[in-house]
């Protein structure tokens, strides 16, 4: 088998400490004895081993061996933190959630009124909405749909103009459909939508 010598690069590791089958560590062998740069590796690869394998090589000192294991034991191990760092870390945390939470708040009370006619407050006298001229919708006092700049008509004239209420004053008109005299007019409870 022709090996490249990325190949023998690969193992030869594995050669040094003879781990690869005999038939891989023949080619391998047969490699080394023709080919100089692979031959340069696997010297260079064996003397590195040898040298930092011989104990003799490098001497520590005698206290050396308690400095390192007192070392790596603090490492390991580190010193319990004071109770005032995990106040503080706490007191932290706890200022965080509280900005959080103040500066949410703004989004969950109700939008500012954008026409004064949307404001309850406002009372409208009986069968008067108010009507948007951009738009062919009609609102009662009151509805938080009602933008913009709105003026007051009577419901019979928003009917006979081509408005319609807004999908939430229909419930309302539906409403007061339910609880008006029987003697009103079919005609505009048919307009209105019932």
């Amino acid at each position: 088998m022709d090996l490249k010598c990325e190949d023998v690069w690969h193992e030869i590791s594995n050669y040094l400490d003879d781990q690869v089958d005999p038939a891989q560590r023949q080619d391998i062998a047969r490699h080394l004895a023709s080919c100089k740069k692979c031959a340069a590796v696997y010297d260079g690869t064996r003397n590195v081993v040898l040298l930092y394998g011989d104990e003799r090589m490098f001497s520590l000192p005698a206290e050396f061996a308690p400095a390192l294991r007192r070392r790596l034991s603090s490492k390991l191990t580190p010193e319990r933190g004071s109770d005032l760092g995990w106040v503080l870390s706490l007191a932290g945390a706890g200022l965080i959630a509280a900005m959080l939470l103040v500066f949410s708040l703004p989004r969950f009370s109700p939008p500012p009124l954008r026409a004064p006619m949307s404001d309850p407050a406002v009372k409208a006298a009986s069968g008067m909405v108010a009507v948007n001229d951009e738009g062919k919708t009609f609102h009662v006092p009151g509805c938080t749909f009602l933008h913009g700049k709105s003026r007051m008509i009577p419901l019979e004239e928003a009917l006979r103009e081509g408005y319609n209420p807004c999908i939430r004053c229909e419930s309302e008109f539906l409403r007061r459909a339910d609880v008006e005299p029987a003697d009103s007019d079919p005609e505009e409870h048919a307009a209105i939508g019932e």
